[in-house]
């Protein structure tokens, strides 16, 4: 007698393959941003420096810094009201990582400070048209494997490149004694990224089919602990030091070789990759309260970094790269847990458009600051990120009322 097959154990099956499927395009997506960043965060790494070398004072390398950002954050408003409305995931984001990952080698071609910063602030523009689209489709896989181990994972394998692009910059310093010839190396891993997100393209035609299948919201508007979240974040973008700056002041004050800065800048971005699945893991058990930890841990590192001693750099270095793991990985999965999934492009968008213009206003005065008295520089910024965390215990209530989670 043939046995009917067990309607449970079936979808059990189902589940399996799809949380199996979602992780595949997590991890997948992990070695573009791995790529990806081995490209654009060895740039970074040895940015302020470089513009240095073209004539930039500290003011420059701030406004240049905190432009970038701004430019690049600012135009995420777009690009996520673009991908919601028109649904081009791929199209969006395949745009968008052409232009940040070309615009890096383009550099070892930059003759001035001017030509320098404009490509460096194109390689932010292009960050800026990919990112929505690309967190939108992650979003959707993270919903079966938990929003914040899922985008901490991510950030994991973003970091692992984090780490390897300024040492490979190192490598290729040491080895030329040249800005030019790392900035030429870097075509490699950049054209490795766009390889790796054809075929995520091809294996992964549709990501939102991904999504946890959830009963349907009705979405008027994005719910009000989301604006104050995106307040809350951008105080910490406003104090929050861009790391040419740091290094243009290690540089400066410390008096290190060339080749120690993007090691140290490695070495950040490995506090990173831990402190993002920490935290990713976390968040997943107690949520915004796992911010509220990150954000007042490293409210501090101000202190540490911008002193003329090496060795208290490192400490404040520690801080500053643990911030930056919470940041690029839990923010994220906090937006997708407030907003439903047909408004998390035009989510992502606002709510790095306000990272990235606070983050513009915050380095610009911090540059201005450095040049004018360093502890003015570090009280604002431990000020400005300290204001958070109130806004923040705010949102955190705001989570354990019935029905918040406009997005389940």
């Amino acid at each position: 007698m043939e046995t009917q097959p067990n309607s449970e154990a079936t979808a059990q099956d189902r589940r399996d393959v799809s949380r199996s499927a979602a992780m595949k395009f997590v991890v997948l997506m992990g070695f573009v941003s791995l790529f990806a960043d081995v490209t654009y965060e060895g740039a970074r790494s040895v940015a302020g420096p470089f513009l240095a070398t073209l004539g930039a004072n500290a003011t420059i390398v701030g406004l240049v810094a905190g432009l970038g950002e701004f430019v690049g954050y600012g135009l995420r408003i777009l690009s996520g009201y673009v991908t919601d409305k028109t649904g081009q995931y791929w199209l969006v984001t395949g745009i968008g990582y052409c232009l940040n990952l070309l615009a890096v080698p383009m550099l070892a071609l930059a003759g001035n400070w001017q030509l320098a910063a404009a490509l460096l602030i194109l390689e932010r523009t292009g960050k800026a048209i990919r990112n929505p689209a690309r967190d939108a489709m992650l979003s959707h896989a993270t919903s079966r494997v938990g929003h914040g181990w899922g985008f901490a994972l991510h950030e994991a394998m973003d970091q692992i490149g984090a780490v390897t692009g300024p040492l490979l910059v190192a490598l290729a310093i040491g080895t030329c004694d040249q800005y030019r010839a790392a900035f030429g190396f870097l075509l490699i891993p950049a054209l490795m990224a766009l390889g790796v997100l054809g075929t995520a393209r091809i294996l992964y035609p549709k990501p939102r089919t991904l999504e946890v299948k959830t009963t349907a919201i009705q979405a008027k508007g994005l719910p009000r602990e989301f604006w104050i979240y995106v307040l809350a974040i951008a105080l910490v973008a406003a104090g929050y030091a861009d790391f040419p700056l740091i290094a243009f002041h290690l540089k400066k004050a410390a008096s290190i070789p060339d080749t120690w800065v993007p090691l140290l800048y490695a070495g950040a971005m490995g506090i990173d990759a831990i402190a993002a699945l920490v935290f990713g893991k976390l968040y997943d058990k107690i949520q915004i309260k796992s911010l509220i930890a990150a954000v007042g841990l490293s409210a501090f590192f101000a202190p540490f970094v911008f002193s003329a001693s090496i060795t208290t750099s490192m400490v404040g270095l520690v801080l500053w790269g643990i911030g930056m793991g919470a940041q690029e990985s839990i923010l994220r999965a906090a937006v997708a847990e407030m907003v439903a999934p047909e408004r998390r492009g035009s989510a992502y968008g606002i709510f790095n458009a306000g990272y990235g213009f606070f983050w513009f206003v915050g380095s610009t005065l911090m540059g201005i600051f450095y040049d004018i008295s360093i502890p003015v520089l570090v009280g604002f910024s431990i000020l400005t990120q300290l204001c958070s965390v109130a806004l923040l215990v705010a949102v955190s209530s705001g989570q354990k009322r019935p029905g918040f989670d406009a997005a389940r």
